[in-house]
């Protein structure tokens, strides 16, 4: 099986797997036709080839003939699991919060409040920016989101 890596116009790569006998060019025009704004380049390349960690899939670019990672896209990629990760923490101290302010509780107000804003920074840790691969990038999830980074 071949296995080719398309860089897209829009700065993301595509992998197309084709039997051993088809031929790359006329693949890819059947390709284009599902896909207008056609391709930049491709490259052959092999399984071995292809990162076994996803999670940042879609921040993948071509870097000569290998895989690479956009780094910015990985950051925000990051970013949105983070977000996501907080959503049902910060609903559900909202709720809290709300209970708190009916009983008129105003050390648990601030408590829940401190609770919500150390939710809304983790996407400010200069670590992500810091991250200069992967592999680093997937380590800052900071202790308040729970498990570590999940798997997209």
């Amino acid at each position: 099986m071949t296995l080719l890596a398309i860089a897209r116009p829009d700065g993301g790569l595509s992998l197309m797997r084709l039997l051993d006998d088809a031929d790359p060019e006329a693949e890819l025009a059947k390709w284009q036709t599902v896909h207008p704004d056609g391709y930049l380049g491709y490259h052959i390349i092999g399984e071995a080839d292809v990162p076994e960690d996803r999670i940042f899939r879609n921040a993948w670019v071509m870097d000569g003939k290998t895989i690479g990672c956009d780094m910015d896209k990985a950051r925000e990629i990051h970013r949105d699991a983070m977000r996501a990760a907080r959503t049902p923490k910060l609903a559900a101290l909202d709720i809290a919060y709300q209970r708190a302010d009916e009983a008129k509780d105003d050390a648990a107000k601030a408590v829940i409040a401190a609770q919500k804003q150390e939710l809304r920074d983790v996407t400010a840790d200069p670590r992500i920016d810091a991250a200069q691969t992967p592999a680093e990038l997937k380590a800052v999830w900071p202790e308040v989101l729970g498990v570590t980074t999940p798997s997209r």
